[in-house]
């Protein structure tokens, strides 16, 4: 009888030794590893040993297969997951360089039309525009330039025309003058011989 109350005391000590590690093992914060490799080690250490074989329950081999099958699913769908995010980047990249494309036509297109000006229903550069017209404009500066001195200069000539005119006009008038009071003289000349030749 004191033999059964001492196994009983050793079962009792026992039980409360371990009862208190699982206590004392539960209160730490363990971080289980649920990767595929920890649950096949996990596995393999739990299974018992047969000669050079290891003896794997068939509830534990279907928990295993489920989880493998899990996370193949997850795989998957994460696989999936990302490449239908790659193919819709790939669109957006696709689209990006259309737009890309077509930005840089409407920036060459409104650089030609910036350096480009229509003359006449032509197209003509800009810098041949500008250097057609300023050529132009000191043509006509010149022209006008030009005539002005021409004018000026045919003025000056006509003035002094004008005032040769006058000089001669003015020389006439007294060239005339003096040729009517010879003309006189010589009439006065000629009547008094006439009157003289009458007398005599």
């Amino acid at each position: 009888m004191l033999l059964k109350i001492i196994k009983m005391n050793r079962h009792l000590f026992t039980f409360a030794v371990i009862l208190l590690a699982s206590i004392s093992y539960a209160q730490e914060p363990t971080i289980e590893d649920n990767s595929l490799g920890a649950q096949f080690d996990k596995l393999y250490r739990i299974s018992s040993s047969y000669q050079a074989y290891k003896v794997i329950g068939k509830e534990k081999y279907l928990q295993l297969k489920q989880n493998v099958l899990d996370s193949l699913t997850t795989a998957q769908a994460k696989l999936s997951a990302k490449n239908n995010l790659l193919t819709l980047e790939k669109g957006n990249n696709q689209k990006n360089q259309e737009l890309l494309q077509k930005t840089s036509l409407e920036l060459q297109d409104s650089l030609q039309k910036e350096g480009v000006t229509s003359l006449f229903g032509l197209q003509v550069k800009k810098t041949s525009y500008n250097l057609s017209l300023w050529t132009f404009i000191l043509a006509l500066i010149l022209t006008l330039l030009y005539f002005i001195f021409k004018f000026s200069s045919n003025n000056i000539l006509s003035n002094k025309a004008k005032s040769d005119l006058k000089d001669l006009d003015f020389e006439y008038e007294q060239y005339r003058k003096k040729s009517i009071e010879k003309e006189q003289k010589l009439r006065r000349a000629l009547q008094d011989e006439i009157n003289k030749q009458r007398n005599s």
